[in-house]
């Protein structure tokens, strides 16, 4: 598609179009899915959207943690960003991506309480401002993360950024000491989807396993009996928790607009990785490509 396009253009794609853009190729036709790519003058952004189908059996979707070609695992290490409402299912696709690409899966607040358990300098100064119940400082975390981008088996194997950055000062941050990811990919639920999805969550506090009540039910009237809920998982709470996050997001987005694919997040597990997976792929085919040019 044409830079010249206006910004209002919508284009439709089906299995058979063949976009310009390196991350707009098509998704399986199996998959019934489509591409939206929105264009302007200076930004692209890629749509990915599946139509629900009826998940497969319990022995039909794997992730294959060794699928790679001898060319895809000689390939410039992948750098990714994933951002996703609370109950996107974020965290399922993370371990679903660091599976199959084999990449060092990086979490602020892990990190964080990593940090802090390690005794650090860096986790000595954020636990300073919890005990004192404020947000530890941007700086503090964007020390963290950049130290952990810049070990060696994030460098070599490359890595998934999970949940960050959140705000605009933090990926300014971030780019200004060097670190470009190769795709930001957002996941994008309804909000009448997240409410459901969070208010339905129960812990059980015996063996810390989450429930849902429609859709991971308890298997027993005993484990039932004892399951609590988190004090901020009411509908209240958790649509101002949307509305922060999707401030931040549009933020954030405005740094990585010409790079970002949104994923439908509402279907199945298996097909929001299908979509992930395929856009993946099609970039590390672009790649393969690209070096095969320059060797020849």
């Amino acid at each position: 598609m044409a830079s010249s396009c206006c910004s209002s253009s919508v284009t439709f794609f089906n299995s058979h179009s063949k976009p310009n853009n390196p991350l707009a190729s098509p998704v399986p036709a199996q998959a019934n899915s489509f591409l939206r790519f929105h264009s302007n003058s200076s930004s692209a952004v890629l749509r990915l959207r599946s139509t629900p189908a009826p998940p497969p059996n319990a022995h039909s979707f794997r992730v294959m943690a060794s699928t790679l070609t001898a060319v895809e695992k000689n390939r410039e290490p992948l750098k990714i960003m994933i951002s996703g409402a609370p109950a996107s299912g974020k965290g399922t696709q993370c371990e679903l991506i660091k599976k199959k690409y084999d990449l060092v899966h990086i979490a602020a607040g892990d990190l964080l309480r990593a940090e802090i358990a390690a005794g650090t300098e860096n986790g000595k100064r954020a636990k300073e401002f919890m005990e004192i119940g404020q947000l530890v400082p941007d700086e503090i975390v964007v020390m963290m993360v950049k130290d952990r981008l810049m070990e060696p088996d994030s460098t070599e194997k490359g890595w998934l950024l999970d949940g960050y950055p959140r705000s605009l000062s933090q990926a300014t941050a971030l780019k200004g000491f060097g670190f470009h990811p190769d795709i930001f990919i957002l996941l994008e639920v309804p909000e009448e989807i997240l409410v459901e999805r969070v208010v339905g969550r129960r812990l059980d506090p015996v063996t810390g396993k989450i429930y849902h009540l429609k859709y991971s039910p308890p298997e027993t009237e005993e484990i039932a009996a004892r399951l609590t809920q988190r004090f901020d998982d009411t509908e209240e709470k958790v649509k101002l928790r949307l509305r922060t996050h999707h401030q931040n997001v549009e933020s954030v987005l405005s740094i990585y607009e010409d790079i970002t694919i949104k994923v439908d997040g509402s279907v199945s597990k298996e097909a929001v990785f299908e979509q992930i997976d395929t856009a993946l792929s099609d970039l590390m085919a672009q790649r393969a490509e690209k070096m095969g040019s320059a060797v020849a």
